[in-house]
């Protein structure tokens, strides 16, 4: 039985949910790229338009005693070997390819290998491997057979050459830039970071055989590589530099080593050095339980939900995963501490608060101050006297020492030193969790973490129950909102919870605080400085470091800097983006797995006379009230308009017929007019938040004409709905 008209008791019709952006399998694009006539840019790859190096010059360069620096880049195909170098000092370029008969000029490629340094990304792990399979005489084919191996099956490299006789010469002056850079990211995607003048991925499928004509893109597109290598090594300059003072002061080669790794180095060769043998690493087996061991201050909770709080905590068993770190007990991480207006939440990665779309502005007679703790897991290592078991109390004393050292080094200004030691004190951190490192201890990852987050939550009781609000909290600060009348008696309760806990704290003072969420906000200083986080980090908004521009994909950056802009100045959010002249704070990239396709035209639709033959055809079924829905939007059953429906038919039925391939990370700024569809290469999906983009591999200068200013604006707009201002 069915009821249209009222409704008023039941409806037998099944429930809709509007799934607009439901996925209907499309049409993926043909893969012409794949063709043997795809040659993208070979006019420009037979001129060749670098400056090179002769012999002449290899030669004098490298007889000097500073030499200077190959940035190196390494392709291999089963009948092409290319190792290209670009020399920083002269900015020319250098190579050794093999010529028809698979012969490699292994003189000229020893030379450079030992009379430079040489800088590559990755490189470790693939293109010394490689260069080293070349010197050992073995043939182009064997190469390929051992990149397929490494790079396909995931084999290790070591055990790849070694089956070919052959071993890496450890005399060479080498740095692989992979592991200084940021978290992790392509070649591609660190380049777009960056703003690269030109993102381009590898042209040709690795498995194929090269004609002349690829070749000579193949060499072209590695000048890019070099370009774009150097382009990294050069903004990670003062990393290094730490990491060669790290190697002077240990005696360890650490230029290529990450912050985790070099604690990890340091720590236990220190340690070494103090037991007088070398500590093996612990195993322990999944399933081993751990008990949190409570300091004596943690008794100063007042509150009986803190009290309860601490008891769960005190008798919660932590359970070593699979994975070898520990998995937070569910009673724990299922604790929802309402305290005064906010609520936390605990985890194994911290404290973190549950705010949303919530704007603190000081005023009215109330102020906004940042408190957060100094050093605080280390602190924390210190004060409770942690230590891996299997490497004694001498951890301690080197850890210790290291923190002293640092303390020194800042007081004297000795900037370079300070900052060197500061990389391994806080990245050992992360070495306790894991069960592949020398520093395993996953018992102490717990304590450390359980220890700060009830430390805060101590402090935030303290606070609260002196009628001072907390608006926020993450990991080792917390943001706090008392009226001024409270302020001494603030940091008097600061400076009580101090001395209680051994810890020390810094502070600023805002003059408001914009969240969509703990992790993702604006906060404003007294002094007219943005402290943005999460999504709405900006790091491109100085030159000063551009190491920390590698941390994440650029995302219409001018968007967070009008908002900043509207916050402090109060500046129409429509003239920051308006005047901007900055093409760069534009762009977006983002990576896309299997490749991105930019598609230019689409074949006619099938024959039609009505939308609803068409979306028939495409798989549609009728639904109720001239709603329809399609066997691929999923176990929850879609509606779709007649609208909607008859658009995804378009998208799943006309071919994409000229496609041109961007690669596995793209760049695009937003742009008025038809720029084309940007689709996956394997499905045909369209790409996330691509409506509206048009790519742009190739930076331009100035801006262009087309720029669709009003998406902009409209997305700043967004961005101050999100935060709770609007």
């Amino acid at each position: 039985m069915r009821n249209d008209s009222l409704g008023l008791f039941w409806r037998d019709e099944p429930p809709v949910k509007r799934a607009a952006a439901a996925k209907i399998k499309r049409t993926p694009p043909k893969p012409t790229w794949l063709d043997e006539s795809y040659l993208p840019g070979l006019a420009e790859a037979l001129r060749f338009p670098v400056k090179q190096m002769s012999d002449g010059e290899l030669y004098r360069w490298g007889q000097l005693h500073n030499s200077g620096t190959m940035i190196f880049d390494v392709e291999i195909y089963q009948n092409y070997f290319l190792a290209a170098f670009k020399h920083l000092e002269s900015g020319t370029i250098c190579y050794v390819e093999s010529d028809m008969l698979g012969t490699i000029n292994k003189g000229k490629l020893h030379y450079i290998l030992s009379r430079f340094l040489t800088v590559g990304f990755n490189s470790n792990g693939f293109d010394m491997p490689i260069v080293s399979m070349a010197l050992a005489g073995r043939s182009v084919l064997e190469m390929k057979e051992a990149t397929t191996r490494i790079i396909e099956y995931q084999e290790n490299y070591r055990d790849v050459i070694k089956s070919y006789k052959t071993k890496i010469d450890k005399s060479f002056n080498h740095i692989d830039v992979i592991e200084v850079a940021p978290l992790f990211g392509s070649l591609k995607a660190y380049s777009g970071r960056l703003h690269a003048r030109r993102m381009q991925d590898l042209p040709f499928h690795p498995a194929i055989a090269l004609n002349s004509n690829q070749v000579a893109i193949t060499r072209f597109y590695c000048v890019n590589d070099l370009e774009n290598t150097a382009l990294m090594y050069n903004s990670l300059k003062e990393q290094i530099e730490l990491r060669i003072e790290l190697s002077a002061q240990y005696g360890i080669d650490l230029r290529s080593k990450s912050d985790a790794q070099i604690a990890e180095y340091v720590i236990s060769s220190e340690v070494q050095k103090l037991n007088g043998y070398k500590a093996e690493r612990p195993t322990i087996q999944p399933g081993t339980a751990y008990s949190y061991r409570t300091p004596a201050y943690m008794q100063g909770f007042r509150s009986e939900l803190m009290k309860h709080a601490l008891g769960v905590v005190q008798r919660a068993k932590f359970i070593v995963a699979e994975h070898g770190s520990i998995a937070m007990p569910p009673e724990v991480s299922e604790l929802k501490l309402t305290i005064g207006g906010s609520t936390y939440q605990m985890g194994i990665g911290g404290l973190h608060s549950t705010e949303s779309k919530t704007a603190h502005i000081a005023g009215g007679g109330y102020k906004l101050y940042d408190f957060d703790v100094t050093s605080y897991y280390p602190k924390i290592i210190l004060n409770q006297g942690l230590f891996p078991y299997h490497l004694g109390q001498a951890f301690l004393r080197v850890y210790a020492l290291l923190v002293s050292r640092r303390l020194d080094a800042k007081a004297a200004g000795k900037k370079l030193i300070a900052n060197s030691l500061k990389i391994v004190i806080n990245g050992s951190f992360g070495k306790l969790g894991s069960k592949y490192s020398n520093l395993y201890a996953p018992d102490l990852l717990m304590q450390v973490t359980m220890t700060g987050q009830l430390s805060l939550l101590l402090l935030i009781e303290w606070l609260e129950l002196a009628g001072i609000s907390v608006v926020s909290a993450n990991t080792d600060g917390i943001v706090i909102k008392p009226h001024e009348t409270q302020v001494d008696m603030m940091h008097q309760i600061v400076k009580y919870w101090e001395q209680q806990t051994n810890f020390e704290m810094e502070s600023v003072e805002y003059l408001g605080l914009y969240s969509r969420d703990v992790n993702s906000y604006f906060a404003v200083k007294t002094d007219g400085d943005v402290k943005s986080k999460g999504a709405y980090a900006n790091p491109w908004n100085q030159d000063k470091d551009k190491g920390l521009w590698m941390h994440k994909n650029p995302s219409a950056q001018i968007t967070i800097e009008a908002v900043e802009k509207y916050l402090v100045h109060k500046t129409p959010i429509a003239r920051t983006i308006m005047d901007c002249t900055d093409i760069r704070k534009f762009v977006s990239v983002r990576a896309v797995k299997g490749g991105a396709v930019q598609v230019l035209e689409k074949s006619e639709p099938p024959p039609h006379s009505t939308r609803e033959e068409l979306v028939v055809k495409a798989g549609f079924t009728q639904y109720f009230g001239g709603l329809w829905t399609h066997p691929d939007a999923g176990e929850n059953l879609a509606a779709f308009s007649t609208d909607e429906a008859y658009n995804k038919a378009l998208a799943a039925l006309m071919t994409p017929e000229r496609c041109e391939y961007l690669g596995k990370t793209i760049r695009w700024y937003y742009a008025t007019g038809n720029n084309g569809e940007l689709v996956y290469a394997l499905s045909g999906n369209k790409v996330p938040k691509s409506d509206g983009a048009k790519p742009m591999m190739d930076m331009v200068e100035g801006m262009p004409p087309d720029v669709d200013y009003e998406w902009y604006i409209n997305e700043s707009e967004k961005i101050l709905k999100q935060i709770g201002l609007v």
